[in-house]
């Protein structure tokens, strides 16, 4: 959770309102995901972005893809369009597997103190470095997180998502053989 929370709060981003996951049909629709620009899983939620508070354009993460019992290094910048003001909001959900792990709302403004900013977040260029340990006890599987994330006027900051794959450490210790 520390690595989807801090890679959206280090955004001030989030999702931009998603609606159902399947829509109101029986027809199923595949539409093409965009990914986020940068070396990292990140990709924007399939949806309009044309509002969004806050432009991404970058994300870049080191290692890439993040490893147990390592530090994780974010690198993230972008474009705030309009203040992001108290009140606004980050919805996550964070899977493991198919199993629901985390579905929650949580205020912004008390979030990305974890990134060393604090609201209200002015127009501008932002860019942030934040380095974060991944413990070591995440058990191996496969992590689908998705965020959406709106200004306390309901209008989207952002709609980020990621699929992260956790397998264990490199190297096993195998002593000599």
């Amino acid at each position: 959770m520390r690595l989807a929370t801090t890679s959206v709060v280090a955004l001030s981003a989030g999702l931009a309102s998603a609606g159902s996951w399947f829509g109101n049909s029986q027809d199923v629709i595949v539409k093409d995901v965009q990914k986020v620009p940068g070396d990292s899983p990140l990709e924007f939620c399939d949806t309009d972005h044309s509002n969004d508070i806050v432009k991404i354009e970058s994300v870049d993460l080191l290692p890439n893809p993040p490893e147990t019992g390592a530090e994780l290094v974010i690198r993230a910048t972008g474009t705030v369009f309009e203040t992001i003001n108290d009140g606004a909001k980050v919805n996550l959900v964070v899977k493991y597997g198919l199993i629901k792990l985390i579905s929650t709302t949580a205020d912004l403004c008390e979030q990305i103190g974890n990134v060393d900013l604090e609201c209200p977040i002015e127009k501008g260029v932002l860019s942030i470095t934040k380095s974060v340990d991944i413990p070591k006890e995440v058990p191996p599987g496969t992590y689908n997180v998705y965020a959406e994330v709106i200004n306390n006027n309901t209008k989207p900051i952002t709609c980020l998502q990621a699929t992260v794959k956790f397998g264990g450490s490199k190297k096993a210790d195998m002593g000599d053989l």
